[in-house]
């Protein structure tokens, strides 16, 4: 709640909005704008919303929602989150906080022998980056192909359809990261 009113606060600041224009705009007297914005009152999500538009932002913007990577930028290993499995086995975990400023996405692929990207890339307006972290790989961009080795790097043009295969006789895995995100 303290943080909320801290970014009421700070936005209205950043607008050079007295306290008394903003209350008459949200039409709520001065002294309970006031209170929310020093954590001794929470305004309903009617009042938040108005206040929001008030101040061209958003609700989201005003309870923190985007600021994730900011205060939590670490993944432990542990907490990897699970994207969705193909028909051949392939895993895919995300690497970082959903964030609606995020200019890229980092995943892990995971491979079991045998298995493909098919069902998980797909083309998109963007660039792409491969990294070969284990195992051996065929990458299929377009219609020609590239052998990658663990410690080998891939980059390419994400409108150009990829399919990765793992070749080697063992599970193998691979960091891919996309610009712009799309999960």
């Amino acid at each position: 709640m303290n943080r909320i009113g801290e970014r009421i606060k700070r936005n209205r600041e950043k607008l050079n909005m007295p306290l008394s224009d903003l209350s008459k705009k949200v039409g709520i007297s001065v002294s309970a704008l006031s209170q929310i914005e020093n954590a001794k009152a929470f305004p309903s999500i009617i009042t938040l919303k108005t206040i929001a538009e008030s101040l061209f932002t958003t609700v989201g913007e005003l309870v923190g929602e985007n600021e994730t990577l900011t205060k939590n930028p670490l993944i432990k290993a542990s907490d990897l989150k699970f994207v969705k499995k193909n028909e051949s086995g392939t895993k895919l975990y995300l690497l970082s906080h959903h964030d609606n400023s995020k200019q890229m996405e980092p995943f892990l692929l995971t491979f079991v022998k045998d298995s493909d990207t098919n069902g998980i890339m797909s083309e998109h307006s963007g660039q792409g980056f491969i990294r070969a972290l284990s195992g051996k790989f065929r990458a299929t961009l377009g219609d020609k192909e590239h052998m990658l080795e663990e410690g080998d790097n891939f980059y390419y043009n994400t409108n150009i359809p990829l399919l990765i295969r793992n070749t080697g006789n063992t599970a193998a895995n691979a960091l891919w990261i996309i610009t712009p995100p799309f999960v």
